[in-house]
């Protein structure tokens, strides 16, 4: 009788465990889908429309991966190649393959940079953008709502920018743009892979950043197998539960 009693007690632990266990992945698959479903992200974050610094008079919009028109895709292909080709090395035709892929996924979601012309300066107004004119796309940001570690996350697959953009605020800007995105959508974390031969990347964001190489990169989960790899996983999160998962 009382190992009968045990027994059951057992299997409806269990089976509460199981629907618990569910539940939080039906909300955190909501989490996801809610956050991939949102038209413009940057809605609702009017401050961060336009990066009018050091020089620079910059527009952002948002895109998706399978709404690419083809002249976006070839550019984003060359600014690719041209980036991160050295960092690669020979593995570089292998991974440009798997990025072309990755670029018009369906749940692949981006924000461009576009450089407006501009008509005129002076002290007090700055650069003047020229109406109407579009301008040109001087780099973009691709990233997902992914889960990992059974959390949803916002992945940054690609940081690009041409290099008369690069080391003047713009990376930073745009990282800080997708944190506050990450956490108005409910993710636990920010997360995103740096190869390890591109320094200036790594230090980026890991001092600039503040972001820590993650506790499921290959060098923090089997050091010696990790030494061999290429390439760092790194995060930032948000609460408790991320941090102690995945840093």
């Amino acid at each position: 009788m009382e190992g009968g009693n045990i027994d059951g007690n057992t299997r409806r632990g269990r089976t509460s465990k199981r629907k618990e266990m569910l539940e939080k992945k039906k909300v955190v698959d909501g989490l996801i889908k809610a956050a991939s479903a949102l038209r413009d992200p940057l809605a609702s974050f009017p401050a961060f429309h336009h990066y009018n610094q050091q020089g620079f008079c910059l527009r952002l919009e948002t895109g998706r991966g399978d709404k690419l028109s083809r002249p976006l895709k070839q550019y984003m292909q060359k600014l690719l190649k041209l980036n991160m080709e050295r960092h690669y090395g020979t593995e570089w035709p292998t991974e440009e393959k798997v990025k072309h892929r990755e670029m018009v996924a369906s749940d692949a979601r981006y924000i461009f940079v576009y450089e407006v012309p501009t008509s005129s300066r002076n002290d007090e107004m700055g650069l003047i953008p020229m109406n109407g004119n579009v301008g040109e796309v001087v780099g973009f940001v691709h990233y997902r709502f992914i889960l990992e570690e059974e959390l949803p996350v916002l992945y940054v697959y690609e940081l690009q920018l041409e290099q008369h953009v690069q080391g003047k605020g713009l990376g930073k800007f745009l990282m800080q743009l997708l944190e506050l995105i990450a956490r108005k959508s409910c993710m636990a974390a920010i997360m995103l892979t740096v190869q390890k031969a591109n320094l200036s990347a790594m230090l980026f964001y890991t001092n600039k950043m503040h972001y820590c190489v993650s506790a499921i990169s290959p060098s923090r989960v089997e050091p010696m197998v990790g030494a061999e790899k290429n390439y760092e996983i790194l995060c930032k999160t948000f609460d408790e539960q991320a941090k102690s998962r995945l840093e």
